[in-house]
């Protein structure tokens, strides 16, 4: 039986590398070598898709908020369901990564992000359009002048249902209220959570192994770099799609009165979700015929015995002429965890290192998911200018800061040490200069009734008692909605009943409203109101001087990023790397990507004036918000987070210090052995295969 079996691996091999060009041990270096350089094109496709799909999703949290009207936290639950996918598998498949077919297993969750993006469209399609209340469109839908305030007709004549032929039914409304299709967005982003898990730890594991030393420090940075390219992509199409109203092709735009920046417009948020997951199916493409393994860069030598492999084997008719990879044992990978993990832990550096990245994971993931909303509240701006001004100015800037961080290290050959001294003092400068923040001082928004009375001037404090005065307590108006009109005299009513305006004239979005008894309480005017709340120019000329500064920032933290993430690496044990990155990974997401967006929304909600009313009753989204109060949670939050992180890094910077100057003269003796440490832990396809022939 082996004189039958033996040959054909034997003539397989050595005929396939004779009749291809890249048989020879030269060329079959150079194909392997260009096999590692397919890997990171295909893996910074992945970073792409990943990115791309991750900042969309950022950016349309506003959107889904409004869509399925429910509050910043329960926003945050459904950005943490992410994190919470990524947690079910991050450990096992960091623990198991130089055990399993990595390039395999990235492919398959890229799939599986390709269903968790397919997953979140589903209540679009199935929901219903989406209805506000406006009373321009009751106007327009009638044949005569509606008065916004008259003693005589009911609080609801002024409302209509956008989407629906009439008011909606009991039935209906019990339909409405039984039903969580929003749910249907968490479990999607649970799966693509799920999915993105393999592509971060086993991808930066398989480049560190594969490259030499100066190389993977360079790689790393690229692939990430190249990474950011998508959240750069997603956020510029977050702005396209918010800009189109929600049920495009369905309803007519023209007939809408209200514009992207009220805060009761939905953008089409389903849209980019479904080109997200085409992007996810393309990318896990090129990883189902990448190798397993590849041969270390600059061990030509050890590439060339590959070929004394097929000749040894032919003459001997060995049963070993194909290597076979280890078989991987659940119940000894199972068994050696825990003493791995103790060991891992019980390195000091990369401990401290994993408390910083746990405040900085919470920082970052705070500002990406309410950056946008933050931008909308504190310069009146659209959701959809703010998305695309992030993907253009932001993320642009933080690609070059770590390109050019990774640059910095192969150029000048960093030392641990120095890498650790880089990134603190990025952080450190990041944390001093966000001080600045507070200086871009924004006014609130005057709200007759909610920030000031209806004399115009300034509330103590909020009270829903305040929204009936004594010019609009005839008009029977409904208190709950939200449909904002601006009066002459710059202060925002809640509606024009409100407002007490008698007649109006236009329609759709040019209606304008007279006679408005409130306006006249705040001083002399024409007492008229348009729709929309008042602009505040105040905080449209600090817009510019807040870019420029968010853009020093994002070139400062994105600078420091490469050198710090190297810091890990040089940290632990060869063999440790992969499961270094695992615990990383999900440290961060536990501790920083799951709760940040859940605590941060719920501070958030803390500063709300306004909350809509549900069609058929209940809480619905924030309308207004205390822009002040939200600045300054906000802020403080983040720079909290910061300081944390920079004191961390300090002592961190110490302990490097003090490792390195207790080693200095082991650390002579440890540079001549590299290269044999290196074949002893991590050995190549190659390698492997001539020391099972020569022990045959």
């Amino acid at each position: 039986m082996d004189g039958e079996k033996t040959p054909q691996p034997a003539k397989e091999s050595p005929s396939s590398l004779d009749k291809s060009p890249g048989l020879t041990p030269v060329k079959r270096t150079c194909f392997l070598v260009s096999k590692l350089k397919i890997f990171l094109a295909a893996l910074a496709f992945s970073f792409f898709a990943k990115g791309f799909a991750g900042s969309y999703m950022k950016s349309m949290y506003t959107q889904i908020e409004r869509r399925f009207e429910i509050s910043s936290s329960l926003v945050g639950l459904i950005d943490g369901s992410f994190e919470i996918g990524n947690l079910l598998v991050i450990i096992l498949v960091s623990y198991l990564g130089p055990k399993v077919h990595r390039p395999k297993v990235i492919a398959a969750g890229c799939l599986v992000m390709s269903l968790g993006s397919f997953v979140m469209v589903v209540p679009h399609f199935i929901m219903g359009r989406y209805n506000y209340k406006s009373i321009a469109m009751a106007a327009a839908n009638s044949s005569e002048s509606i008065p916004a305030c008259a003693s005589a007709s009911p609080p609801h004549h002024a409302v209509i249902d956008m989407g629906s032929s009439g008011n909606a039914t009991t039935s209906d409304c019990e339909k409405m209220a039984s039903s969580y299709l929003w749910l249907f967005v968490l479990a999607g982003n649970l799966l693509r959570g799920i999915g993105e898990a393999p592509i971060m730890p086993l991808g930066m594991s398989y480049i560190d192994d594969f490259a030499t030393e100066e190389n993977s420090a360079f790689y790393i940075g690229t692939v990430r770099a190249s990474g950011l390219f998508g959240p750069t992509f997603g956020f510029m199409l977050g702005s396209f799609c918010a800009n189109l109203w929600v049920d495009i092709g369905v309803v007519d735009v023209g007939t809408l009165t209200i514009t992207s920046k009220d805060m009761r417009w939905v953008g089409a948020w389903w849209l980019g979700v479904l080109l997200c997951g085409v992007v996810s199916f393309m990318a896990s493409f090129p990883f189902w015929n990448l190798p397993r393994s590849l041969p270390k860069q600059g061990e030509g030598k050890n590439v060339k015995k590959s070929s004394d492999i097929f000749t040894i084997t032919k003459d001997s008719h060995s049963k070993a002429a194909l290597p076979k990879p280890p078989q991987l044992k659940l119940s000894e990978a199972v068994k050696e965890f825990f003493p791995v993990l103790k060991k891992l832990l019980g390195n000091s550096i990369f401990l401290v290192y994993l408390f910083a990245t746990i405040l900085h994971y919470n920082s970052i993931v705070g500002v990406i998911t309410y950056e946008p909303k933050f931008m909308e509240q504190q310069f009146n701006i659209s959701i959809s200018r703010a998305t695309f001004l992030i993907g253009v100015i932001f993320l642009p800037i933080t690609v070059v800061g770590m390109f050019l961080g990774g640059f910095i290290i192969k150029k000048f050959k960093l030392h641990t040490t120095t890498m650790a001294k880089f990134g603190c003092i990025t952080l450190t400068t990041y944390f001093l200069l966000s001080l600045l923040y507070f200086l871009s001082d924004c006014e609130v928004l005057q709200v007759a009734g909610l920030t000031v009375n209806y004399s115009g001037i300034k509330e103590p404090s909020f009270s829903k008692e305040n929204l009936v005065s004594a010019c609009n307590a005839d008009c029977s108006c409904e208190e709950g909605y939200w449909d904002p009109v601006c009066g002459s005299n710059g202060i925002t009513y809640i509606s024009a009943c409100l407002a007490g305006c008698r007649t109006s004239t236009g329609s759709g979005k040019d209606m304008v409203f007279h006679n408005c008894s409130c306006v006249g309480l705040s001083g002399p005017g024409n007492f008229s109101t348009v729709l929309g709340q008042c602009p505040r120019d105040k905080c449209t000329k600090t817009f510019p001087y807040f870019l420029a500064l968010l853009a020093t920032l994002a070139f400062t933290v994105s600078l420091g990023a490469t050198p710090t993430y190297m810091i890990m690496f040089r940290s632990v044990s060869p063999e440790l790397k992969s499961f270094a990155v695992g615990i990383e990974t999900l440290c961060g997401r536990i501790l920083g990507g799951l709760p940040a967006p859940i605590y941060f929304g719920a501070l958030i909600d803390t500063t709300c004036l306004k909350w809509g009313v549900k069609t058929c009753g209940g809480s619905g989204s924030c309308r207004v918000y205390n822009t002040r109060a939200f600045r300054n949670i906000y802020l403080g939050l983040n720079l909290s987070l910061k300081f944390g992180c920079s004191l961390l890094y300090i002592i961190l910077c110490i302990l490097i210090r003090n490792r390195f100057r207790q080693d200095s003269e082991g650390a002579k003796a440890t540079e001549n052995l590299p290269t044999t440490n290196l074949k002893k832990e991590e050995p190549t396809c190659t390698e492997t295969s001539v020391n099972r022939v020569t022990r045959l």
